[in-house]
């Protein structure tokens, strides 16, 4: 899936967002990458958004118009885990604490101050006096009690964020700007809680949370931009906050608009339709090459906080351990997974799909967070070996045929599926690839592209899926959803789990993470966990994609990347590049008579390895899918 953005799903699944996507990702391939990557100038929008949701030329709003690929999967912050889903509640709500641009520190948010006591099990935040909620009530330190105390009750609001309150032993507000937050044990991330604080003046009314998408428009909330219209696989319009603490922004509006084809979004740059075409996912080479050289465009590239993987169906299960789902149950063999990835040249992908525009995949964690970015010994490394391979399924029963087909003792032929984003290039040029490689083995694979991945992921009915999350500066949130408390209460239900891996070894792992303090032995423990996956064969981390986006400078003077000298500007960690956006003076009109705006020139260099520092400094995601 794709995940947060974090909430990167950002960790995550992708479709265009991966199933749960807070965010996942994907490209085009070399000789048939072509394929993929159409002409810009010959493609339309699939879904173009209604005249009212840019504004007209002459109006005086200065409209920023963003193009995405990915679709909405909730507007409801408990629910959402697709990338540009908690990229809009970065928008639209504060969080305890914010992360710097400048180099991922913790730095204040809703909260203006947090101290922990002696023992480390309770902690006391300073709300700050300054935040309103954009119907004008004051928002307060019961606000966020309520908010971390609805997502402690799981009443339908566990699909995102609950792993930061599994410790929780009691939240509460003694006054407005006091806010109180006790543990059953110490836990690292206490200064990186990425949830979105809602108003409970508005929530409290409610009835059943899992069933609203907080549809109703404008959209209460206290963060930089306010939500006024959304239409479903169209676009989302927001409107500048003037009553926002830090500052208004200086754009009036900004708007995701979403194309189902990111040739046709290219397309729309070129002609001025929209500024910016955002970097999830990244833009082919072909398209990327092919706007460096056009007038008033931009192209930013920067390390990317994203990895691309390979993802097996372990056995879908509940949380009382109950099956379901039509996994291939080759797949529970560790023998065939590990075989399946060592027929996967990482290499060729990078040089072939990607073009050099990504780093080899290894570890869980993108080299961009150094602190915690993992490399498998020589002798752990699954380097690129079909002889091995073959060996290894030769050993797990699944031997040739004089047709060349693996077949298992039971005579059935060695199949499998993969679950691909159909808005996504890379999925269908890796799929392309491994239907190759792994034909080479007698292993015959089915690549299912789909516009919308959830469906068939949280029902547990795959064998393989395109994978990627956004990663935050703190690994907890990705690391979280692999353990057993993310798997569903019931079958088919959406929950925080990425691919229903729940291992006792890794969860023990995951618990020491968490309540160690002290950040040299937490990146240790984090690097075990990294040392499991990979051996264990569930996720393949093929690549760390580089965030290719592209902008219009004639709309757009400044904006601000994450991290600054070499970044990102869409998936942030943070809501930086949209809040600090500054219109181009008298060119804020595109060709069709529409007001759209968008972006920066920021040269994409030198890759900045984003390292640590104090733990506290540290934040998760997004996104989503994010988690992306």
């Amino acid at each position: 899936m794709d995940t947060q953005d974090q909430h990167g799903r950002t960790a995550a699944p992708k479709t265009t967002a991966p199933r749960r996507p807070r965010g996942r990702l994907r490209i085009a391939l070399a000789g048939g990458a072509a394929a993929f990557t159409l002409t810009a100038g010959l493609a339309t929008p699939l879904n173009p958004v209604p005249q009212q949701a840019e504004a007209k030329a002459g109006d005086g709003k200065k409209v920023l118009t963003v193009a995405v690929a990915q679709s909405v999967d909730s507007l409801s912050p408990f629910l959402a885990q697709r990338l540009l889903s908690t990229s809009i509640h970065r928008l639209t709500y504060e969080y305890l604490t914010n992360y710097d641009a400048e180099n991922n520190k913790a730095i204040p948010g809703f909260a203006t101050s947090w101290k922990p006591s002696a023992d480390k099990l309770t902690w006391t935040y300073t709300i700050r006096g300054d935040s309103k909620w954009s119907d004008g009530k004051q928002a307060t330190a019961d606000d966020a009690a309520w908010t971390f105390n609805k997502v402690m009750s799981k009443e339908g609001t566990a699909t995102s964020n609950s792993n930061f309150v599994t410790n929780f032993k009691k939240v509460t507000a003694p006054s407005p700007t006091k806010l109180v937050i006790e543990l059953k044990k110490p836990q690292a991330t206490m200064a990186a809680l990425d949830v979105p604080i809602v108003p409970k003046h508005v929530w409290e009314k409610v009835d059943d949370i899992s069933k609203f998408n907080n549809d109703k428009m404008p959209v209460v909330g206290n963060g930089p931009f306010v939500l006024t219209d959304y239409k479903t696989d169209q676009y989302v319009k927001l409107k500048a906050n003037k009553d926002f603490w830090r500052g208004t922004p200086k754009f009036d509006e900004l708007v995701f608009k979403t194309y189902k084809d990111q040739d046709a979004a290219v397309s729309a740059l070129r002609k001025g339709e929209v500024s910016f075409v955002a970097g999830q996912p990244a833009l082919t080479p072909a398209q990327a090459a092919s706007l460096k050289n056009e007038k008033n465009i931009k192209v930013n590239e920067g390390p990317g906080r994203r990895f691309f993987a390979l993802a097996t169906n372990p056995g879908a299960r509940t949380l009382d351990g109950k099956k379901f789902g039509d996994g291939n149950p080759a797949l529970l063999d560790k023998k065939v997974r590990q075989a399946l990835f060592l027929s996967v040249d990482r290499k060729a992908i990078v040089d072939k799909v990607f073009q050099g525009h990504a780093v080899e995949g290894a570890g869980y964690i993108p080299p961009r967070f150094s602190d915690y970015a993992w490399q498998p010994s020589a002798d752990q490394e699954l380097t690129y070996d079909p002889k091995r391979a073959a060996t290894l399924l030769d050993e797990a029963g699944y031997k040739k045929n004089g047709d060349g087909k693996r077949v298992g003792k039971d005579g059935k032929p060695l199949d499998f599926r993969i679950l691909c984003h159909a808005t996504d290039p890379n999925d269908k040029a890796v799929g392309k690839y491994l239907k190759e490689w792994w034909g080479d083995l007698g292993i015959g694979l089915k690549v299912d592209c789909l516009d919308d991945v959830s469906v068939p992921w949280y029902a547990g009915e795959y064998d393989l899926a395109f994978d990627g999350w956004s990663v935050n500066p703190d690994p907890d949130f990705v690391l979280g959803i692999h353990t057993c408390a993310a798997l569903p209460k019931k079958a088919k239900e959406s929950a925080a789990t990425d691919n229903f891996i729940c291992d006792k070894k890794y969860d023990d792992l995951y618990a020491k993470q968490l309540a160690e303090y002290d950040p040299a032995k937490r990146a240790d423990i984090v690097k075990q966990m990294e040392s499991w996956l990979y051996d264990s064969g569930y996720m393949n981390v093929l690549a760390y994609p580089n965030a290719v986006e592209a902008y219009r400078t004639d709309q757009i003077e400044s904006i601000t990347t994450m991290p600054k000298a070499a970044g990102n500007i869409y998936g942030q960690d943070g809501y930086w590049s949209w809040w600090s956006a500054v219109p181009a003076e008298g060119k804020s009109s595109s060709k069709d008579g529409s007001s759209t705006g968008v972006i920066i020139g920021i040269a994409a260099a030198a890759v900045v390895l984003v390292g640590g520092g104090a733990l506290f400094a540290l934040r998760r995601r997004s996104t989503a899918e994010d988690r992306e």
